[in-house]
């Protein structure tokens, strides 16, 4: 019995995506039947690949663990392209989180504050995340106390964009906080 799957297609076999196996790959005594065009049901393997051959189209395993395994025929080619489409679909809908950095000094200046938390508002409107930080240089790490209350004056002015995720942390010479932005309603 011969192969139904279009000339030219080829299997790829070092890809992971394509672990379904057709037809004569099928190698079990029976299979349980779903779909449209046929009688869903348990039949031997043969009967369901010459149901396949005779309406021209490809017997699929789509669920190998089940007992039988779960087929269905339909045109392959069409089948991987079906399920390719979804895939891009279900990707396109994930959204990327960005993350936008703002850098402070202990000794950051009114305008300069205001000026950031400006950017920093824009930012969470348009759904990314901000990453506040401090970063102390030589000897004004001992200003812990200014970068701490800097970080959460900062917080404060951006309540109403953004939710703060945790309170000012500090690792090495720099402290950080992150803040997420609200959600909409």
């Amino acid at each position: 019995m011969a192969k139904l799957v279009k000339p030219g297609f080829k299997k790829p076999a070092d890809n992971d995506k394509f672990e379904l196996r057709i037809n004569e790959e099928i190698r079990v005594p029976q299979v349980r039947l779903v779909g449209d065009n046929v009688t869903e049901g348990v039949y031997a393997t043969s009967e369901a690949l010459k149901m396949a051959e005779a309406q021209e189209m490809d017997l699929v395993e789509i669920a190998a663990n089940a007992a039988p395994p779960v087929c269905r025929i339909v045109d392959y080619n069409k089948y991987l392209y079906e399920k390719k489409r979804k895939e891009k679909e279900i990707k396109a809908k994930t959204q990327k989180t960005v993350v936008k950095d703002i850098r402070f000094t202990p000794n950051t200046d009114d305008h300069d504050f205001e000026f950031k938390a400006k950017h920093a508002e824009r930012f969470l409107t348009e759904g990314d995340k901000v990453k506040a930080y401090v970063q102390f240089k030589g000897r004004a790490i001992m200003f812990k106390e200014r970068g701490e209350l800097l970080l959460l004056k900062f917080a404060q002015r951006l309540e109403e964009f953004g939710i703060l995720e945790r309170m000012p942390q500090l690792e090495g010479k720099s402290m950080f906080i992150f803040l997420s932005p609200k959600k909409k309603k």
